[in-house]
């Protein structure tokens, strides 16, 4: 069977396809009494919205989210919240050639050998599109956490990282990459134009830091807080990796610098000296701040004609037409800081569930 909703007590499903009259999520185990209107999702969406500059998709959605359910005079009432965003600018007849032939790299034949049928128009529901309707849930699992702060930012794009030392928050809302440092965000505008222009793409790695997230969240075997956060966030479109604290580079480093000493703190509470492990173990957070990075694949939609088949088994070659991101991972990070949000929250309330 397939599988459309993610979380335990804070539960969301997401519906609807790329080209579809509208796509959503219905989000439910949300506790009651929480201030909620379109107000408090909007910006969100704003944030992942296509066609805000020349280095995104130029599919024109004004992505308005509209509250059909789960609220009452402004508050939740702990029923399923349904949120809905129409498609305005679909076109699909760009996408001719791709009903014929499969396109590489993306699920194309993966969808046609499963179902044994596909939407091909922009991909249907393989299309990053659907990740409009996580960003609307994330927005809503923001209300259960008001304690944690998350901040998510792009630190690669095609091979070319941010400098740490020039790491400046405030740059992350100042340029159409996300990122915190203002010369790579320089360099990254003609590193994705040139990609846009010779009708390639590029891949790019997504940072996320939640800060606030109280110790003891998460579970020790098969609710792990980094366990389901690597799912979460593997769950996004064009998502190939994942790493939590230190991540691979862990498995190059010897057993003293990768630990996380400590030192007596205030309250009780121990002050950590360093964060390899990304702010949990044992799948339980310790009240550090949890870090994931995020690896976008290149888009896989481009103009440079690819070797493929056709559904009959005949070789051709195909070039993706219509409107695509030169670079997925620019518009996926506040996908990104949608998942960890859920995540949080469904956590928060597992907690409390087991231990008041």
């Amino acid at each position: 069977m397939s599988w459309n909703t993610f979380g335990r007590v804070l539960r969301f499903t997401t519906w609807g396809e790329s080209h579809g009259p509208a796509l959503g999520a219905v989000v439910d185990g949300c506790p009651p009494g929480l201030a909620l209107d379109e107000s408090a999702i909007q910006p969100f969406l704003d944030a992942r919205r296509p066609g805000t500059s020349k280095f995104t998709t130029q599919r024109k959605e004004p992505d308005q989210v509209r509250i059909l359910s789960g609220t009452f005079e402004g508050k939740t009432t702990g029923t399923p919240i349904s949120l809905m965003i129409e498609n305005v600018d679909q076109r699909s007849k760009a996408y001719s050639e791709v009903a014929k032939a499969y396109r590489p790299g993306h699920a194309d034949y993966a969808y046609d050998a499963k179902y044994g049928l596909r939407d091909y128009r922009g991909g249907g529901r393989s299309s990053a599109r659907e990740t409009a309707a996580r960003v609307a849930a994330g927005a809503v699992a923001r209300l259960v956490i008001p304690e944690v702060t998350i901040t998510a930012y792009v630190s690669e794009i095609g091979g070319d990282a941010i400098d740490r030392e020039a790491f400046d928050a405030a740059q992350i809302a100042q340029n159409p990459f996300f990122c915190p440092d203002a010369w790579a965000a320089k360099r990254w505008e003609k590193l994705v134009d040139d990609a846009r222009l010779a009708g390639s793409s590029l891949g790019a790695v997504v940072e996320c830091v939640a800060e606030g997230v109280a110790a003891g969240w998460g579970a020790p075997i098969y609710a792990k807080l980094d366990a389901d956060l690597a799912s979460a966030m593997m769950g996004i479109n064009a998502v190939k990796g994942v790493e939590i604290g230190e991540g691979m580079a862990a498995a190059r480093l010897r057993g003293e610098e990768n630990a996380d000493p400590m030192r007596p703190g205030a309250q009780g509470a121990p002050e950590f000296l360093a964060n390899h492990a990304g702010g949990v173990a044992g799948g339980i957070s310790t009240g550090q701040p949890v870090v994931v990075r995020v690896a976008f694949k290149p888009t896989s939609s481009i103009l440079i004609a690819q070797p493929t088949v056709t559904r009959e088994g005949e070789a051709t070659d195909l070039a993706t037409k219509g409107r695509h991101d030169p670079c997925v991972g620019i518009r996926g990070t506040p996908v990104v800081a949608a998942m960890m949000a859920l995540v949080l929250a469904d956590h928060k309330l597992l907690h409390r569930a087991q231990c008041g």
